[in-house]
């Protein structure tokens, strides 16, 4: 609930004139049942959600003289002033014009002149009652200083907010980026070990197809082993065969060498 002290204060009078707008051009009420139920606001009520539509509250209600001192300053001056003015010109021009035809002819009576008189006088009294109640454009003029230099303010608070969300902003993208890498190196990091894993798995627990190949070559080398014994047996039969021979053939000359002694 937004509450107020009372229609006197700045926000109180920019209030009145706010209801007052919305009611006479929002809502389209006339200008008699807006300017009565702004009178009506500025003196008693002190609720306001049926004219304003927010929960809004007046601490303080002004009363009915201060009350219409407010409602003529912030509402009958201000939006009605260019009106009454110039019901006060139209009677001095009406008032002109019964002086000027009462000069020259006797068809306006004295008795109408009269009456324009007091109809200008009436009008002109009015007006002056009016503007006793012109308001005071410094405290506007004031508040209007008050609110431009607070939205400046805002303004280089929204402005430093932004440039500190965009260097933040930047200090979290290149953290993204280094978690990135990081992520990327963990990744690396856990093919590798998967890698040595696999490899310790397989020479703990080999597979089929290694333990097959393990025992071809080992049958291979039995039969290899195999055909080096009988490729040393017989080379050795075939020494021994050689060396026969080599006996033989040494006889053979021993015997032949005898003989020819005993013939000669």
């Amino acid at each position: 609930m937004k509450k107020i002290d009372n229609f006197g204060s700045i926000s109180g009078r920019h209030l009145l004139q706010d209801i007052f707008k919305s009611l006479r051009y929002e809502k389209q009420w006339s200008s008699f049942a807006a300017l009565f139920a702004t009178w009506r606001i500025a003196t008693s009520e002190i609720e306001l959600e049926q004219y304003t539509g927010d929960d809004i509250q007046i601490i303080h209600s002004l009363g009915f003289w201060r009350g219409t001192a407010i409602w003529l300053e912030e509402i009958v001056n201000r939006f009605y002033f260019s009106t009454i003015n110039s019901f006060a010109y139209f009677g001095a021009a009406i008032l002109l014009v019964l002086v000027g035809v009462r000069r020259f002819s006797d068809h306006v009576s004295d008795d109408i002149v009269i009456a324009g008189i007091i109809f200008e006088a009436a009008l002109l009294l009015f007006l002056f009652f009016i503007m006793l109640f012109t308001p005071n454009e410094e405290i506007t003029s004031n508040n209007q200083k008050e609110e431009i230099d607070f939205q400046k303010e805002l303004l280089n608070e929204v402005g430093e907010i932004s440039r500190d969300f965009a260097a933040t902003t930047m200090q979290l993208e290149n953290l993204i980026e280094k978690l990135n890498a990081l992520i990327s190196l963990q990744n690396e990091s856990l093919s590798q070990i998967f890698v040595i894993a696999k490899s310790f798995m397989d020479i703990s627990q080999p597979n089929p197809q290694f333990v097959s190949i393990l025992q071809q070559t080992n049958n291979t080398l039995l039969d290899f082993n195999d055909k080096i014994k009988i490729l040393t047996e017989s080379v050795a039969q075939i020494k021994q065969e050689e060396i026969k021979i080599a006996i033989r053939n040494e006889l053979e000359q021993i015997l032949s060498n005898k003989i020819v002694r005993n013939e000669k």
